[in-house]
Order: structure tokens, then sequence, then C-alpha cells
């Protein structure tokens, strides 16, 4: 207790003894014996009072003792049972957990990770991927303050995510190899490049990586088949010194719809895995393509940008054209963007009421589109004004997920109010100054059979560069443009049920559905109930599977399948609305593509973190290693806090006690 909270506690003993003797015994004549006791439980009385407001504490100290962490990562991959090293893990997580020195200088925490860390619970080796620098990291930010150790137990096969080999840590990281270390030849097909479409009697690129490992000159034959028929093949010479080759070709498309084809590279003489010598891919022929036009009043960057994201789907085509310079034929183009329109643009509108895209900018002649009719009238000043997104997720006209809009870069307009005369629907809607502003900023317009959308703002070539920044490609902006194009290029009766799904999935792949369904007003409906069937094209096994519900769409995974072709069919219960389709699963297993372990790169893991590594047999040797490293020490950490000398409330008690007696006993002997 300090000094100075003493001679407070003193002080109110004293006023508190002063104040009950001058209430009972000052200019008293008589003083009966009751008088003492009324006095001192008034002298209580106040000095707890005094105690209460003072509040005395006195520090306490508590000591901790802080051990060094070791996390045991454990790899729960699908490669660990293809070595048969299952009794090798379990014999290493015993010996770990067993050894006294080792729990009494460290504590063991154990995980096990495939695509991502989870606590050690239990290990089933069957874990699709692998993603050895996701479990490293997230370990450290586990444990941020800790001294740290690492104990790495895989065989370096990584399938996804960022290359580990030179991951960089103050925690040193120990890597027990599992696996087979012995080098053996193989050929593989590494990688296949081939575009999702092509168009009827068109040829379409396919190019083939393929590596080869080994000590010999050797050759193979690439080949590529369609409905069990060779369309391509090419011998194909390997050596020390030649590892890689690039296989370049074209094919033509004679067949319209989903075409399957399987890439190979033929078996060399005693090649101990032949699973990574295969790859199926499909292409999608279409006989058709849609024509954009991009009409511009002046020469931007946001025109490259939209003709690039546009055509990255190979079923569209895009001219670009400026108006007053350029000849074009409207009836040519089945969708029609037009990049901020001026008064030239008259004849234009005139032919064309619906399906097209309007972008307004800085260079927008507001006036004149006012006056046409479009469903938008904005009053503008001579000021500009520049709007983030925020993404609106009740937007029902077509199926667009969030894609990061709000992270996008602003857009650049003239300054007025916007006025949306027609039935509209907000997809994205303008953010000034981190405040929604509720003005749209990306807008679809209907009217009958008449559609049209209006963004408002320019400088869109910004959000497809943040889109690249923040995904490595241009995937998802590319399908948010082909979005709007689907919605925009066809006149025709919308269908109430749309489905999402891949063509072609390899063996370790989710396989997902995804189906958005309107009511007959085509708003989003959520009381339906879909259903899911899927049957196997060879062995007639049928799995039905219903939809659930995930914001605003119908979502289903199917596990369990077997390699194989398949249809499948989505149905709305109690309505005649159905959607066909099919998709082939292939005997890819990317934990399979592997024949020994990664040694080379985790002995480069292992040196860039000052650890060191170890194989599945010297485990004693890494615990003492561990034990006899003199940088991991356990810390005691003294923590001082201050506690109340009486808790207030068992004060605040006695006090009423105290005060109640005193009333009580004044009471009983005519005092009051």
């Amino acid at each position: 207790m300090e000094s100075l909270t003493l001679i407070y506690v003193v002080v109110a003993l004293l006023v508190s003894l002063a104040v009950a003797f001058f209430q009972y015994f000052y200019k008293e004549r008589k003083q009966p014996k009751i008088t003492i006791a009324l006095f001192a439980l008034r002298a209580l009385s106040l000095f707890f009072i005094g105690i209460l407001l003072i509040n005395p504490q006195f520090n306490v100290v508590s000591t901790e003792n802080i051990k060094p962490i070791v996390s045991l990562l454990i790899d729960d991959s699908k490669s660990t049972s293809i070595f048969n090293e299952e009794k090798n893990v379990e014999n290493i997580v015993e010996a770990i957990k067993a050894n006294e020195k080792l729990n009494e200088k460290f504590e063991v925490i154990p995980f096990s990770f495939g695509e991502s860390l989870k606590p050690l619970d239990s290990l089933t080796f069957e874990k699709g991927n692998t993603d050895i620098n996701e479990a490293i990291a997230t370990v450290n930010k586990l444990y941020p303050k800790h001294k740290l150790a690492t104990i790495l137990v895989t065989d370096g096969n990584q399938t996804t995510g960022n290359d580990y080999e030179y991951y960089s840590t103050k925690n040193k990281i120990y890597p027990v190899v599992l696996g087979d270390t012995t080098k053996y030849q193989d050929i593989q097909l590494t990688q296949l490049n081939v575009n999702k479409y092509s168009y009827i009697k068109n040829k379409f690129p396919v190019e083939a990586l393929i590596h080869y490992e080994g000590d010999e000159s050797v050759s193979s034959v690439f080949t590529i088949t369609h409905k069990g028929r060779r369309v391509f093949t090419k011998k194909l010479e390997f050596s020390p010194n030649q590892t890689s080759q690039t296989v370049s070709t074209t094919l033509t498309s004679n067949e319209k719809g989903v075409q399957y084809y399987q890439a190979s590279i033929s078996r060399l003489s005693g090649e101990k895995n032949t699973k990574n010598n295969y790859k199926s891919f499909s292409v999608e022929v279409i006989d058709e393509q849609t024509k954009v036009l991009l009409l511009s009043s002046i020469l931007h960057p946001d025109l490259g940008a939209l003709k690039k994201s546009i055509e990255s789907n190979k079923q569209r085509k895009v001219d670009i054209k400026i108006m007053n310079k350029d000849t074009f034929v409207l009836d040519d183009y089945q969708m029609y963007v037009f990049y901020q329109p001026n008064f030239h643009f008259r004849r234009v509108f005139e032919q064309i009421s619906t399906d097209y895209l309007l972008i307004s900018g800085t260079k927008t002649d507001w006036r004149f589109l006012s006056t046409l009719g479009l469903g938008v009238n904005r009053t503008v000043i001579n000021q500009q004004e520049v709007s983030t997104a925020s993404y609106n997720d009740q937007f029902l006209t077509f199926l667009q997920e969030n894609i990061g809009f709000e992270e996008f870069p602003p857009l650049e307009d003239t300054f007025g109010k916007i006025e949306l005369t027609r039935s509209n629907q907000v997809l994205l809607s303008q953010n000034i100054g981190g405040v929604d502003s509720g003005q749209p900023l990306l807008a679809t317009l209907e009217e009958g059979e008449n559609n049209t959308m209006i963004l408002f703002g320019e400088g869109i070539w910004k959000w497809r560069a943040a889109s690249f920044m923040k995904d490595k490609t241009f995937e998802s902006f590319d399908a948010f443009t082909g979005n709007i194009v689907q919605y925009l290029a066809t006149n025709k009766k919308r269908s109430r049920l749309e489905v999402k799904a891949k063509s072609i999935y390899p063996a370790n792949e989710s396989i997902t559905f995804s189906a958005f369904y309107v009511d007959k007003n085509y708003r989003f409906d959520n009381r339906a109930s879909l259903e899911l069937r899927i049957t196997n094209k060879e062995t007639k096994k049928v799995v039905n599977l219903p939809f659930s519900l995930m914001n605003n769409s119908y979502q289903v995974s199917v596990e369990g399948l077997e390699p194989g072709s398949y249809s499948y069919q989505v149905s709305v219960k109690n309505q005649t609305i159905k959607k066909f389709g099919r998709f082939n699963i292939t005997e890819f297993e990317i934990e399979d593509q592997f024949v020994n372990a990664n040694e080379a790169k985790l002995k480069k893991l292992a040196l860039n973190t000052k650890g060191k590594l170890f194989y599945k047999n010297e485990i004693e040797s890494l615990i003492s290693e561990l034990n006899s490293d003199t940088e991991y020490f356990t810390i005691q950490k003294s923590t001082t806090s201050k506690k109340n000398l009486i808790e207030w409330y068992w004060i605040l008690m006695l006090i009423v006690f105290l005060l109640s007696l005193e009333w009580f006993i004044r009471k009983y002997y005519g005092r009051i």
C-alpha cells in the first residue's frame, strides 16, 4: 500500500472519531453506557465510508513461465498415403509426444495440413491439395510473440499456393522428409494451354508443355485424341540436356457443342508413375458470334480495355468506331456500347432503342441525352466529381457476384443529380467520400422487351487493371463485362433458370453447381425448390441432390463421383422448367503426379530459416538437436497488478449493517 493512501486512511479514522465524538459526547452531561456503543457504531460507519471513498489498494506480483513453442506440422494429403508413409508419420508424432525432455523444454502443438492448417485431431491422408507455404505462414501468425521452432513432416511436394522454397522467417524450420528420395526416370505432361471456345469449322490452338527427368536420351510420342480417334501425333526426343519441350498445333472444330479431348505422352520403359502422362481438356464449339459495336465520341483508354475484356470470350467480336469519322452499319451488330455520346448520336438513338450500354463521363452531353426519353434525366453543372462503387447484393436482373468493386479506383463524371424514370435495378451505387450517396453508378433500365444499362463514370480501364492486381488475372473482371454483354446482346425472352457449371473437372477438384431462378416477373425467387439429377453415362447410376439457397443464388456441391462422363438435369419443383448439360470427371489426381519427395526444396527451406533437414529415421537426432539448442529457453514473465484491500460491496454491506444497527438501538432507547 502506498504511504499517501495510508495517510488518507489515518485521516479518515481521526475524522470519523471526531465526528462521532461531537455527535455523542460533546456538551452531553449524562453519558450512559449505551452512548459508548452508539459512538463506536457511528465512528465505524464513518470510517468505512471513508475507506469506500479512498479505495485502498496493494500491489500483487504474479509470475508466469513461458515455454518456447514447437509447432508440429503433419502433411495430411493423399501423397503421404501414396508413398505408404502413414505408419512412419504415426511413429514420428508418437516419438515427439512421448519425449519427456522435449515436452519439458517446449510446448509442443501439433497441426495437420492439406490446403489449409488445422489442429491435429486425426489423420486421414485424404486431402486433395498441399499448401506448405500457407501452413508455415499460418503458424507464424498464430504465435507472433513466441520463440517458435517448426517441425515440418512432409514429402515436400506442393500442389497449390505460393512456393515455400524461399520462405523467410526468423523462426527455425526443421523439415522431416517423407517418401522416396530416389530419382526415377519420368516424363510428364505438365501443362496444357487451350482456348475455352471455338467456332464451327474454325481452327483453335493447343499448346502442351512436356518435361523429362532422367539420365538417358529417350524418345516418346505426344498424341491428342477425340472420341477415341487420333487427331494429332508427334514424336519427341529428350535427353539430360533437353529436358523440356513445347508442342504447338491447331485443331479444327467440326462439331457443335462441348467437345472433349485427351492429350497424352507415351510411357517410357521402366517409368514408375504414368498418371502424369495424361491430361483431358474441352472446347465449346459455337456456330455464331456476337458482334458488338463500341461507338465513341472521343479516344479514351476505356475503349481498348472494354474491347479486350469483351473479346476475352471468343464468342464475341468488338468493333471500335469513332462518331463522324468511321462508317458502320447498325444492323451488323447484336449489341452496342455508346461511349460518352453527344448530339452527333441523335441518328443512332433514333434507330436503336434497346440492347445497349451507355457510358457517360466528363465529355458526355447530358443536355442532349435528357431530351431523348432514354429513362434517365440528369441536370449537370460545369464541375467534375469522382465516386467509387458500392455493391448492391439485392440486384436481381442477372447473377453478378461482388468481385471487389469497393476496392476499385474511383470513376470520373460531371456533377449532377440522376433521376431514373424507367423500371430499374441498381447493381452499383456511387460512394462519394466514403458515404453511399444513393445515386446509381451502374444500373439496368427495362421497359417491356427493351433492356439498357448505364454506367455513370469514365475510367473503367482502371477497374480492369485493379482487378488484375488483386487476383493476378483478368478473369473476374472479364466475367463481369461478359454478364453485361450476355444480358444486352439478345432481345429474346430471358430464361427463368440459369445454371453455371464447368464442362470438365479433375478428380480432386470440388464440383459445384450454381443456379439462378426468377419468377414470372423476372425477380429472384427464394421460395423455389431446385433439384440436381446427375447420371453416369456408363453405369447409369443416378444421384439426386437438392440445391441450397445461398445469398441470391442456389448452390450445391457434389462429392464422391468417380471419373467418367456425366449428364445432369436441374429442375424446379412443381414447375416444368428444366436445364440440361453434361460434364466429364478426369482421372487426374494432382497428388498422384509425384514419384519422389522434393528433398531439394525442403533443404533450401531449412537453410533459409537456419534450421536443419532430417529424414524419417532421424527423429531422435531431431529431438536431440532441439533439446540442445540454447536459443530456446523458458522465459519468466512477472506481472504486477493492483488489488483492492477490501472489495467495495463488502464495505457497502458493512456500512448498511452498522447504520441500521445504530438506528435500531437509538429507536429502542428512545433517542430518536
